[in-house]
C-alpha cells in the first residue's frame, strides 16, 4: 500500500482565565494578571498544534494521549508534550510542511510575543520560522473570550511523508 504524500489536521483549544496562574503561550511566558487554567500550563496554541499534528495522522488527541487524570502531566511544560508528540510524526514516516494558526484572545496584546513564539515552535518542530504562522484575532468583545474569561486557539498543519 502506498503512504500518503501529505496529511491536513486541525486542532483547537480553549482554556479560562484565571488569577493565580501564569500566562504562557506558544511556549512563552506572557505578562498578565491572569494565566490559564489547565491540567498543565494550559498553553492553548501548543496545544491546538498538538491536536492538528495527531489529526493529521488520524490518532487520537491530546486529552487522550496526555490525560489530565494523570498525574505525570500536573503543571506540565506543554513544549514538552509537543516534542513527544513531533517524535510520534517523525516515527509515523511524516515531517511537517507548515502550520498556520491563530491566537484568539481579547487581551493581552499577543502581537508582540509571536516573534518569540515562533522562534521557540521552530526549533521544536525542526522547521523554519517562515514555515510557522501564528495570527493574533479578538472576539471583539463577544463570548467568554471578547468578555476577558477565556483564551483560545487553532492550528492546521500539513504533514509531508518522508
Amino acid at each position: 500500500m502506498l503512504e500518503q504524500q501529505y496529511r491536513i489536521g486541525i486542532g483547537y483549544d480553549i482554556h479560562r482565565l484565571v488569577e493565580g496562574r501564569e500566562l504562557i503561550i506558544g511556549g512563552v511566558r506572557i505578562t498578565h494578571e491572569k494565566g490559564l487554567l489547565g491540567h498543565s500550563d494550559a498553553d492553548v496554541l501548543v496545544h491546538a498544534i498538538i491536536d492538528a499534528l495527531l489529526g493529521g495522522l488520524a490518532l487520537d488527541d491530546i486529552g487522550t494521549l496526555f490525560p489530565d487524570t494523570d498525574p505525570r502531566y500536573k503543571d506540565i511544560d506543554s513544549t514538552v508534550l509537543l516534542k513527544n508528540v513531533y517524535e510520534i510524526v517523525k516515527k509515523e514516516g511524516y515531517a511537517i510542511n507548515n502550520v498556520d494558526s491563530n491566537i484568539i484572545a481579547q487581551n493581552p496584546k499577543m502581537m508582540p510575543y509571536i516573534p518569540k513564539m515562533k522562534e521557540i515552535l521552530s526549533d521544536l518542530l525542526g522547521i523554519n520560522p517562515s514555515d510557522i504562522s501564528i495570527k493574533a484575532k479578538t472576539k471583539e468583545k463577544l463570548d467568554a473570550v471578547g468578555e476577558n474569561k477565556a483564551i483560545e486557539a487553532n492550528a492546521v498543519v500539513l504533514l509531508k511523508h518522508m
